[in-house]
């Protein structure tokens, strides 16, 4: 007879023959496991479990949600850092607790002062747009550095569903 499957332990299946003898069968590759572990592992997403994982020839696909933009970036960061890992499609959505909802302009309020206080960021060449708590980065840097360090201090913020950085670098 053929058996069925229930959860186990972690993310793997135990199969149960109707007899009730377990043995443990791992559905997913070991690039899944991989992910899963250092997913299961990061003190930044303290619910792993709600992420789903799917891997196939390198390419990893995140699936579920996640209670901020800052796990949901931790999230592809950890997959990113597995060993054989080429590409992350990260589809996880940003569910906000009630209690980490802002207004738009408390967020603009609160990314403005955080690109001022940055001294990687030339602040008065980026000007920040919010709509629904999505934040949109605008401006003119000289440096990619300056780029990225102006997308990481927005992206920490609470009430933040995501961040598109539109800021261009001009060659100096």
């Amino acid at each position: 007879m053929t058996p069925f499957y229930r959860p186990g332990v972690g993310r793997s299946k135990v199969a149960v023959t109707p007899n009730e003898e377990r043995t443990v069968v791992l559905t997913n590759t070991a690039l899944e496991e991989a992910v899963i572990y250092s997913l299961d592992h990061d003190p930044r997403i303290p619910d792993s479990n709600e992420i789903a994982v799917s891997a196939d020839e390198g390419i990893v696909v995140l699936r579920g949600s996640v209670e901020s933009f800052g796990q949901r970036r931790a999230a592809a960061g950890d997959a990113r850092t597995v060993e054989d890992v080429y590409e992350v499609d990260n589809q996880l959505k940003v569910n906000l607790p009630d209690a980490d909802r802002r207004e738009d302009d408390e967020i603009r309020g609160a990314a403005l002062q955080a690109l001022i206080w940055d001294t990687d960021v030339p602040s008065d060449f980026v000007d920040v747009k919010v709509r629904d708590g999505w934040i949109t980065l605008k401006g003119d840097v000289g440096y990619q550095f300056q780029s990225d360090a102006a997308y990481d201090d927005v992206a920490t913020l609470y009430g933040v569903y995501g961040v598109t950085n539109e800021i261009k670098v001009n060659d100096v």
